[in-house]
């Protein structure tokens, strides 16, 4: 196992919160795997049976085979192992996710969260030692996502918050001055889906624009 992946393992070891499992993984996804695009997609708390396939942003199209495999086995997969490249370019045309893999992040039994990985157009496909480390990676992933989850369900029994850790990213990027656009292709998910989430956020915390979610959210961060 290279000495890459070892320092992906101390990265999630080291990890507080599940936000700041993309900034510790930022610069060891992309040199071990070698992509130009990844992203780790946690999904909205719901009942395991209505797991919305087509919302997993695995790759760049609704109801993808990839996707579908990952939510259905729980396993890792590459476009590859279940396509022709001909059969690929089918669902997605995009020359930023030429090849895609995607692994599960499970906690519970259940399905939580993706891991996704794209190349451009021009880099090597993914391969059985790419779909092994992902696979390897997957499994440090969930177990401290259980390790997280089970502590947040202590701290929000103490202090409870309306917001989901994924509402809770979103609402940081607004904060940001992203648009609905540019939130989605950060996180990977589609425009109308940040603007379903965005209503929700306002219900949530019972207020109307954007700018007054914001203003809330960092007024009860200083309380």
């Amino acid at each position: 196992m290279s000495n890459s992946l070892h320092a992906v393992f101390h990265a999630i070891a080291n990890v507080r919160n599940e936000q700041e499992l993309k900034l510790a993984l930022m610069d060891k996804i992309g040199e071990h795997f070698g992509v130009q695009h990844w992203g780790i997609y946690f999904l909205d708390e719901q009942p395991t049976a209505e797991i919305d396939v087509s919302g997993i942003p695995a790759v760049c199209l609704e109801s993808n085979p990839v996707g579908r495999y990952v939510v259905e086995r729980h396993a890792p997969a590459h476009e590859q192992l279940l396509l022709s490249p001909s059969d690929w370019k089918n669902f997605c045309s995009r020359h930023d996710h030429e090849h895609v893999m995607t692994g599960p992040i499970v906690c519970d039994g259940r399905l939580v969260g993706t891991l996704n990985l794209a190349r451009d157009r021009g880099n090597p496909p993914f391969n059985g030692n790419d779909l092994a480390d992902l696979s390897a990676l997957c499994i440090h992933l969930s177990a401290k996502m259980a390790t997280l989850r089970a502590n947040s369900k202590v701290s929000n029994s103490l202090v409870p918050n309306p917001l989901t850790v994924r509402e809770l990213e979103i609402a940081e990027l607004v904060a940001q001055g992203l648009t609905n656009a540019e939130i989605g292709e950060k996180l990977w998910i589609t425009q109308n889906s940040v603007k379903q989430a965005l209503k929700r956020m306002f219900r949530k915390l019972k207020v109307s624009a954007r700018a007054e979610m914001v203003a809330k959210l960092q007024d009860t961060q200083v309380s």
